[in-house]
């Protein structure tokens, strides 16, 4: 029980956090692509796929971060730098869950089996990306973006179709902020361990850069829902958004670590709120 209890820890399955960032998104894309009726073996696919792949992206990250998790308040007690998990089982770990979700995309057609090579390259290449670039973030913003055009793809929606790539650059601004929140947590560690990240690289200008790209975001969605004639529903829900986006700036204006982090935290009522716009709207159009 003890061992389960660490996998748990390093696949962050009792943290979902990050899987509810994930999953929003591609829901959106789901239901996008099918006009408000997506089909329902496809939602049950994309959401085990969605928290077997954020699992397997944890544990990856972990094994990438294991020398240095341990000189960071926050990680320092993670299961490899504690020695809870050796790093043999910890890649274990990750290729079962990889296979995992490869077992799950399988259940879809080639087009999505194909996409889903680029995910996997892109879910194992961010975790390096803090080591060379103070962009990991957008690494993170596509890998976590990956997701919408696989459920295009598998809800038999049109590759080329302009509201997908708009709704995949828009998440990619929204994990940018919404993770740069995260980073301004660790940057006082990371600056001492020699770990880039936007945070780093914003410096004064963190919360600036944050309220663009979140105003960047809110500007995409309205045009996907102009172009896919949305309803007032939709647009209300944004509206929301804004608010909430509002209420981060004032909870992590001071840069407390608590207080941004809580900002992150509270990325997952703008991603059920745009939802539940998205399939209102299409529900009741």
């Amino acid at each position: 029980m003890n061992k389960l209890k660490d996998y748990a820890d390093l696949t962050r399955f009792n943290r979902p956090i990050g899987s509810l960032l994930l999953l929003w998104p591609t829901l959106w894309a789901l239901w996008l692509a099918a006009d408000g009726w997506p089909q329902w073996h496809l939602i049950v696919i994309f959401v085990l796929g969605v928290f077997s792949m954020r699992s397997a992206g944890c544990v990856i990250n972990d094994y990438a971060d294991r020398k240095v998790d341990g000189h960071v308040e926050r990680t320092k007690n993670r299961p490899l730098p504690s020695g809870r998990v050796s790093e043999k089982e910890a890649l274990g770990l990750f290729a079962f869950l990889v296979v995992l979700s490869f077992l799950l995309v399988l259940c879809t057609d080639l087009r999505t089996i194909l996409l889903s090579f680029v995910g996997l390259g892109l879910a194992a290449l961010y975790p390096f990306m803090k080591r060379y670039t103070h962009l990991p973030q957008l690494f993170l913003g596509l890998a976590f973006s990956w997701a919408i055009p696989m459920a295009y793809s598998a809800q038999g929606g049109d590759l080329l179709d302009p509201k997908l790539w708009m709704l995949f650059v828009a998440n990619c601004f929204w994990t940018i902020a919404y993770d740069t929140y995260y980073a301004m947590t660790d940057r006082p560690d990371d600056l001492k361990v020699g770990i880039k990240s936007t945070a780093i690289l914003f410096g004064k200008y963190d919360l600036l850069v944050i309220l663009c790209l979140q105003g960047l975001t809110l500007s995409l969605l309205v045009w996907i829902g102009i172009l896919a004639h949305l309803n007032w529903i939709y647009f209300v829900s944004l509206i929301i958004s804004l608010g909430l986006f509002g209420m981060q700036y004032q909870k992590a204006k001071e840069r407390e670590r608590q207080a941004c982090f809580h900002a992150f935290l509270d990325n997952n009522r703008i991603g059920y709120c745009i939802f539940i716009g998205i399939a209102a709207s299409l529900l009741f159009v």
